[in-house]
């Protein structure tokens, strides 16, 4: 038997004011249609819940059994319809933030600055993502805007805003020879010609372009890298580094993340800059994804 919350309200109703007519006027409903509703419960109970004169309404016995248990309904439904309401708006208002590794450089606090000041609700939350996905979330929607380095696999699909360019350097085990070419160097560097015989550390084959970037593949003419692991984070990057199983390109302000012990980084002659970008899908239009995009676009050219 199923009845509606409806039905539940206008019984209690009509049991608080004893009378038809106020109770419909409470309940913004005619008289003559909370009688039918109420003839229409009671069938469906089989029972009398009110007994009905001209002069007086009163509760039968059956109406008194089933009033606490109406209010004790009616008051968790509209318990659940408020947190059904909070939720909604908890979800409007949280900005997921996809990434592979923390940006630094004072990214993520400048932008929340931002945010907030246009939209003091707005409640941004991090999400680390494997390096696999070089879209940091976006391409499955699990993140509504994302730190990613550039290019971009589906690049149509996305909008962005390019928040910092910097030197590649290479991370290489304490003791290489090519540290202490780089030592040697007026400019502290090594070319990248001198890298081609390195095994390097690749990401996974479905990071796709940015996996064919950071092997810097459009460096090295027809020479194919030799891969001498697979990494997909920062500390199996150190730790294969660290144990010699190859070499990686770095950001320059990646290379804290990696350099420590027995790992080094020096700078690398020979490849284009690396671009870190804040992106987002290029069919979300909701105002806070358009605002931490126009934020990362603020920061990128600097204070007004």
């Amino acid at each position: 038997m199923d009845v509606h919350g409806r039905d539940l309200r206008y019984f209690a109703t009509v049991a608080e004011e004893l009378n038809f007519t106020r109770a419909a006027e409470r309940l913004f409903v005619s008289q003559p249609a909370l009688s039918k509703q109420i003839r229409m419960l009671e069938k469906q109970l089989g029972t009398s819940l009110f007994h009905r004169d001209r002069r007086s309404v009163r509760l039968t016995a059956t109406g008194e059994a089933l009033l606490p248990h109406a209010r004790e309904l009616l008051a968790s439904w509209q318990a659940a319809q408020a947190a059904v309401e909070d939720a909604k708006a908890a979800e409007r208002h949280t900005l997921v933030i996809g990434m592979s590794t923390s940006p630094g450089r004072g990214l993520l606090p400048a932008l929340r600055a931002r945010l907030v000041s246009l939209y003091p609700d707005a409640r941004p939350v991090l999400r680390q993502v494997n390096w696999a996905d070089p879209s940091a979330g976006l391409a499955d929607g699990s993140s509504d805007v994302a730190f990613v380095w550039l290019p971009l696999p589906d690049d149509e699909r996305y909008r962005y805003a390019i928040v910092a360019e910097e030197p590649r350097v290479v991370a290489l085990p304490y003791g290489h020879p090519l540290a202490a070419r780089a030592a040697a160097d007026h400019e502290g560097a090594v070319d990248f010609a001198d890298l081609l015989d390195e095994p390097f550390l690749a990401l996974p084959p479905e990071a796709g372009p940015l996996r064919d970037y950071w092997l810097a593949l459009d460096s090295r003419g027809d020479r194919t890298p030799r891969i001498g692991g697979v990494v997909a984070s920062a500390e199996e990057t150190h730790e294969a580094i660290a144990n010699g199983q190859g070499v990686a390109l770095l950001a320059a302000g990646n290379a804290s993340l990696v350099v420590r012990d027995e790992v080094i980084a020096v700078p690398v002659r020979g490849v284009s800059p690396s671009r870190l970008a804040v992106a987002a899908r290029t069919d979300d239009e909701r105002p806070t994804v358009l605002a931490y995009l126009a934020a990362a676009e603020r920061v990128a050219t600097g204070p007004s």
